[in-house]
């Protein structure tokens, strides 16, 4: 097939879904609306900027419900910044959680969050405004169907870990493992480097990817550092003229220019993340069954299993990098509707 008509279909595929890769006017494209809970470090590295592009154009495409956008890094300001995209895109309204104090603290060497912040619409303007992440994962969650959430995880595992840990409350009688067995479907995490390797968001909270690594009571899917790093985004969307007062794009213009190593764009590790956790792994990828190994120190390892039983995989590539590449780049250009 040419490349031309190529990535169209691929870029149905991934908003639509399968179905409409194959049949874009039949009923089967109606897929059931994905429940999910983003959860980023929005901050140190800008393909989270890339990611929650994602995830809005998805919930535009009606393939997905944003049920909150939660931080994983406490930085004053991320709240603003992530109510800033979710105004951008028409859902100002969407939750906002902020981590507890044990959280990291890592801003962005860019000062991209600077800018947006003064130039871009936003009604919470401190950390104080929003709400603390893990008592509104336990509301959101207690809420939902059973079995219906997916969460992804594109920082630090340190709410999860937190969550984890949680007696009962008013929202539920359950506490952090039951209500997370009870109600999540999956967790996708871009976390770790497979076979091995030391990556940052699992180095940037050891203990709390080590809970996470031990105790997650559902189907997890990693995408890796090396999965991510071979798919380089942003130029297209830099070089758009027709997109104007953008955030998304003022973020990748502002750190690309200031980034010699992204001059063929930038890695693009949490956008790999939402794709998989909105529209599945075909066909870009196929799954190795396993669990992953966490020292003290941050670095991982990955053991193969064979155990039906088994909850964790990561992620190996099936197509090109470059496909998928074509593909966030065609979805983080996406406008608001």
């Amino acid at each position: 097939m040419p490349k031309k008509q190529f990535l169209p279909l691929l870029l149905a595929f991934a908003l639509l879904g399968p179905a409409a890769a194959q049949a874009q006017n039949s009923d089967a494209q109606k897929s059931d609306v994905v429940n999910i809970i983003f959860d980023t470090d929005m901050g140190p590295d800008y393909d989270d900027v890339g990611a929650i592009a994602l995830l809005h154009a998805f919930a535009d495409s009606g393939k997905a419900k944003i049920l909150a956008t939660m931080s994983s890094n406490r930085y004053e300001g991320v709240a603003a910044v992530l109510n800033v995209f979710n105004t951008y895109f028409h859902r100002p309204s969407i939750p906002i959680g902020v981590p507890g104090g044990n959280a990291p603290d890592i801003r962005d060497k860019q000062h991209w969050t600077d800018s947006i912040l003064a130039n871009y619409p936003h009604t919470i303007n401190h950390n104080t405004d929003a709400a603390y992440a893990v008592p509104l994962y336990r509301k959101i969650l207690a809420k939902q169907p059973d079995h219906s959430v997916v969460i992804v995880t594109v920082g630090f595992q340190t709410n999860l870990a937190d969550l984890l840990e949680t007696n009962a409350d008013e929202n539920s009688r359950l506490d952090g493992i039951q209500l997370v067995k009870k109600k999540v479907k999956l967790l996708v995490s871009m976390a770790g480097t497979f076979p091995r390797g030391k990556e940052f968001n699992i180095n940037s909270d050891v203990s709390a990817a080590l809970s996470v690594s031990k105790n997650w009571p559902t189907p997890v899917i990693y995408s890796g550092f090396e999965i991510g790093k071979r798919i380089k985004t942003g130029l297209p969307l830099v070089h758009n003229a027709a997109i104007r007062n953008s955030p998304v794009k003022d973020v990748f213009r502002i750190a690309m220019r200031q980034s010699p190593e992204d001059a063929q764009g930038r890695m693009s590790w949490d956008e790999t993340a939402v794709l998989v956790a909105l529209n599945g792994i075909a066909p870009w990828y196929s799954l190795r069954h396993g669990h992953i190994l966490i020292d003290t120190y941050g670095a991982n390892t990955w053991e193969d299993s064979v155990d039906e039983t088994e909850l964790q995989s990561h992620l190996v590539e099936a197509l090109p990098a470059v496909t998928v590449q074509h593909l966030i780049d065609q979805l983080i250009m996406h406008q608001p509707k």
